[in-house]
């Protein structure tokens, strides 16, 4: 049973940054009216937002009932732990969205001084600039694919230290509920199950409840000295 926590992808920034136009200020409507016009009709109000109504309540786990599942993706999406080790990823990607920003900044900059200075500057200059661009150029290539190894990695890593936790909590929830089978919701290609069989929320409850891995591997207290006889 495998468990996704997230798709990790690096998006590098590849074009200058878009001009955010300025929006037109509204011309005012006049208010004058021509003589022995009507006057026009107040606008009709506005009607209300729809309430949106409260979630229904969980169905019930159905009595006597040996087969259940859960949803792994929404596990990890909803727990603590999930959204902890996904942020993690994002701000790695992030981080070398910013820097793969600054190094296509570089380049933009020295392809236009090329394209606009190129033909007042010396042979050597040209020559200097054109071998940086090319440098430049190399150096974008690889620091993408090392950047997407990176990011791919931790995410590796984080989704096994995620099994690890979680795998445990999948048992105690099946041992509370009595059931003999637990599917995994992606994986077992079910057409229906009654909705009372999804542990989803449990297992998501149940994984927040024992804390992350700093609070697992917290040591339990010293035990008590045996008092000394007098």
């Amino acid at each position: 049973m495998k468990v996704v926590v997230l798709a990790a992808s690096l998006a590098l920034v590849s074009s200058a940054a878009p001009a955010f136009a300025q929006a037109a200020r509204p011309a005012q409507p006049s208010t004058a009216r021509p003589a022995g016009q009507a006057p026009a009709p107040a606008p009709a109000p506005q009607a209300a937002a729809p309430v949106t109504p409260p979630p229904s309540p969980p169905a019930p786990f159905p009595a006597g009932a040996k087969v259940a599942y859960v949803n792994l993706q929404q596990i990890a999406n909803l727990s603590a732990e999930g959204k902890s080790l996904t942020a993690q990823v994002q701000a790695l990607m992030q981080k070398k969205q910013n820097e793969a920003a600054a190094k296509q900044k570089s380049l933009a900059d020295n392809q236009n001084k090329l394209q606009q200075s190129g033909a007042l500057m010396s042979e050597a200059a040209r020559s200097a600039l054109e071998k940086e661009i090319e440098r430049q150029n190399v150096e974008g290539q690889r620091f993408q694919q090392d950047a997407q190894a990176e990011i791919n990695e931790l995410s590796q890593q984080l989704q096994n230290q995620f099994q690890q936790r979680l795998f445990p909590i999948l048992d105690l929830v099946a041992k509370e509920k009595g059931i003999d089978v637990l599917l995994s919701a992606a994986d077992a290609g079910m057409v229906w199950a009654a909705p009372g069989l999804d542990l989803t929320l449990d297992a998501v409850k149940k994984l927040d409840e024992k804390g992350g891995p700093a609070a697992a591997a917290k040591p339990a207290a010293p035990a008590a000295a045996p008092a000394t006889k007098p």
